[in-house]
């Protein structure tokens, strides 16, 4: 894979694209190795409850705000993003808890 350029290097909607392109190839796979870790911690709660901690929750929201405006982004818009993640997150643990218990 070619080298990243600075968004200011970009002179077309094109070379934009590219880099684009590259970080959601990036964040795929970070989506995917968090996700492994999702999967072990379902494996690991032996309740289905065990899956939504609100105070773990607003600790993670917490960061990801901070680290959000560290970073010159809208911070609600990455609170959403992880909001979401994270909601996605507890109901496939919850699945994943429940039907092994049913077995």
């Amino acid at each position: 894979m070619k080298s990243a350029k600075m968004p200011t290097e970009c002179v077309t909607k094109d070379d934009v694209r590219v880099e684009i392109d590259r970080i959601d190839h990036a964040l795929i796979n970070l989506f995917a190795e968090r996700h492994h870790y999702v999967t072990r911690m379902a494996e690991i709660k032996t309740d289905p409850h065990e899956a939504r901690d609100p105070a773990r929750i607003e600790s993670v929201i917490e960061r990801v705000r901070e680290r959000s405006l560290a970073l010159d982004l809208d911070e609600d818009q990455a609170e959403l993003v992880w909001r979401t993640l994270i909601d996605w997150n507890i109901n496939y643990e919850k699945g994943i808890i429940a039907a092994r218990r049913a077995r």
